[in-house]
């Protein structure tokens, strides 16, 4: 094994030979090798890797590493490497951000507070941190896309930062990720098999120095995206929120250890101490996260489904059989001279701005040549402008808006345990119901006309449309913290949250142990 750290298969340049694999290992902090993330249909590939420690060798291996990554590239293009631990917050800046946020919203009280309550959350600085890391990531889509060079991307453990900006990457880039199945095979995939540190940053043992909030910066990131472009995730902010929840209970192997080798090796160590016997079992099994049959019914679990999502394709029917329907590309806008450009992704493959009439172009002297592999900050500028005045392609890349206005606070992650911030039948919730309704409706009328005479089948969505002429009344049980705080529940609640069932099982009023114990 070259590194406990790294997964027992991974995936390198093919040019480098074992023999590379067992010398250049031990220059690399924790032995973390380069490690294949995600290759691009154009053939440019994210690569993630550590800091190499020895300095006298120092530009040799890199020199080797980069060559390796290019000659894994069908037209050789150079190799953009990204150094996070210079371009990012650090794991302790992260870290002080969130307490703050935390005392701010679970903590002080917020009639206290309510006057200055924006100012204060500027000074978290979270929502800072979580602009920077969607920004460096829209970067790293342009030159992944538009640039088609290789990134690698590298920090001192190639464990915690490199996690989030290659799982962001991935979800902008490729609509599989955005899917529920491929959300979860991203995160088993870049944080668990990996070797996130998920013991020691999420404390589980309540002694680590190293806790810090990476893996809900990431969710976070992710919710952004969301709500940004509602209609390319199949997953709602209720199945981000409870994925948050559950890496701080510790009944689910997948986030309970720094690596999947600790988790074989302190297993195994604890079963040879109980007389467990193992078989041929690497080490004890743990239930899984992702079978959330254990934690929720079905019912609750059709919360997860955003009704916005657009599927790929969508049936039809045509002379009583139904097809596949291809939504077919038109002209978007009749004020462009010319064609519009090919596209790929959605994204135009010739950057030259399209002109419009009655305008001006200006044809300025042509810039000097910069290498492939050379951050180039107005191409980057260009690349998120000509993405904008396009089309919105749920299936193609998602880059996100950047302003103040648009990176937000996830209230429902972080303010649902606060009375005073919750809106009875009110918030976002609202319009989620009627969306679900309609999608519901639309659900139920594709059935219909696939399988005419069929019964009613269960839907996908929490909220279900009774009939035609229902009248889609607001339910009174919906709050702006829905499904996690029922109205009238005044208790205080930690901010790592509780299990979604305690509410979606029909209380709509109940009493917590720290509300009974502070009565007379």
């Amino acid at each position: 094994m070259i590194s406990t750290c790294l997964p027992e298969y991974f995936v390198v340049p093919s040019s480098l030979a074992d023999q590379d694999l067992k010398t250049f290992s031990h220059s690399f902090v924790g032995r973390r090798m380069p490690v294949w993330s995600w290759s691009h249909s154009n053939g440019s590939a994210l690569v993630r890797v550590a800091v190499i420690k020895d300095v006298l060798q120092q530009r040799k291996i890199d020199q080797r590493i980069c060559n390796a990554v290019t000659k894994s590239h069908p037209q050789r293009s150079d190799v953009y490497k990204s150094d996070l631990d210079k371009t990012l917050p650090n794991i302790q800046e992260i870290q002080a951000a969130f307490v703050k946020l935390k005392q701010l919203c679970v903590n002080e009280p917020f009639e206290e507070t309510e006057e200055k309550w924006l100012s204060s959350l500027e000074g978290t600085r979270w929502l800072e941190y979580v602009r920077m890391f969607l920004k460096h990531s829209a970067e790293l889509v342009y030159m992944l896309e538009s640039k088609r060079v290789s990134v690698v991307l590298q920090e001192e453990e190639g464990r915690d930062l490199s996690c989030i900006i290659a799982s962001l990457v991935q979800v902008m880039l490729d609509p599989y990720f955005r899917t529920i199945t491929g959300f979860q095979s991203l995160i088993q995939k870049e944080w668990v098999m990996a070797g996130y540190q998920f013991l020691d940053r999420c404390n589980h043992l309540k002694r680590s120095e190293k806790e810090a909030p990476l893996f809900l910066l990431f969710l976070d990131a992710t919710w952004q995206l969301l709500e940004q472009h509602p209609a390319a995730f199949e997953f709602s902010e209720t199945y981000l929120a409870v994925l948050g929840d559950s890496t701080h209970i510790s009944l689910f192997g997948t986030f309970l250890f720094n690596s999947p080798h600790q988790r074989v090796k302190q297993s195994t160590e604890f079963a040879i101490s109980k007389n467990i016997q193992l078989g041929d079992e690497k080490g004890l099994r743990f239930p899984s996260v992702w079978d959330w049959s254990l934690q929720f019914t079905a019912k609750d679990r059709t919360l997860f489904h955003n009704p916005s999502y657009v599927g790929k394709s969508m049936p039809c029917v045509q002379n009583g059989s139904v097809k596949p329907f291809k939504r077919t590309k038109k002209t978007y806008s009749s004020t462009l001279r010319g064609p519009p450009a090919p596209a790929e992704n959605g994204l135009p493959r010739d950057p030259a701005p399209l002109a419009r009439r009655s305008s001006l172009v200006l044809r300025g002297r042509p810039a000097a040549a910069r290498p492939a592999g050379a951050r180039d900050p107005d191409g980057v500028e260009r690349f998120l402008g000509e993405w904008r005045a396009r089309p919105a392609d749920p299936h193609g890349v998602l880059l996100p808006p950047l302003s103040g206005a648009h990176v937000r606070l996830w209230k429902l992650r972080y303010l649902r345990w606060v009375p005073e911030a919750q809106i009875a039948r009110g918030g976002a919730v609202t319009a989620l119901h009627r969306l679900s309704l309609l999608a519901d409706e639309v659900d139920a009328l594709s059935r219909t006309l696939r399988q005419p005479g069929a019964g009613p089948e269960r839907g996908r969505l929490y909220f279900r449309a009774r009939g035609p002429h229902d009248a889609p009344a607001t339910p009174d049980f919906l709050s702006s913290s829905f499904p996690f705080s029922p109205v009238g529940n005044l208790c205080r609640r930690s901010i790592l949250g509780t299990p979604l069932s305690k509410f979606l099982s029909g209380a709509r009023i109940w009493l917590s142990t720290e509300t009974l114990a502070g009565e007379d």
